[in-house]
């Protein structure tokens, strides 16, 4: 019990109140934490905007190569003999 009342005595607060901002304390570390890394996290975000920016290169990959194929379709389609 004397240790606890140095404690009060050192941090010029009573138990209560130093025990109700621990707690506060500690369940604000609790929020941050699930903020930074929980499911709707931060490096969740992080990852999704990767993965956007890498999706968007590869549409814009993919409509240039079926460019170039309709291109080469109507190309060959243009060398067959019509039929009449």
């Amino acid at each position: 019990m004397e240790v606890i009342q140095k404690v009060g005595e050192i941090a010029g607060l009573s138990i209560k109140t130093f025990l109700i901002s621990l707690l506060g304390i500690l369940l604000f570390g609790i929020y941050l934490g699930i903020l930074i890394y929980g499911e709707n996290s931060l490096t969740v975000l992080e990852h999704l905007k990767e993965k956007k920016a890498a999706l968007i290169d590869k549409k814009k990959i993919l409509k240039d190569e079926n460019k170039r194929l309709q291109k080469e379709y109507f190309e060959l389609k243009q060398l067959e003999p019509s039929e009449n």
